[in-house]
């Protein structure tokens, strides 16, 4: 899977690879990496996103 995001080591918008994924009680959780830099990213569902942290 790929994700078009902004990347902030980049300072680029990239196409990010999915590298994980599982199920939590809280939802699905998906890292995201960085195919240029390796900066990665978490999402649970439309919950959590530690990219808008970055």
């Amino acid at each position: 899977m790929e994700l078009d995001q902004y990347c902030p080591q980049c300072e680029a918008e990239r196409t990010f690879w999915l590298a994980a994924s599982t199920e939590l009680h809280l939802g699905k959780k998906t890292k995201w990496r960085c195919p240029e830099c390796n900066y990665g990213f978490v999402q649970i569902d439309d919950t959590v996103d530690t990219s808008a942290s970055a």
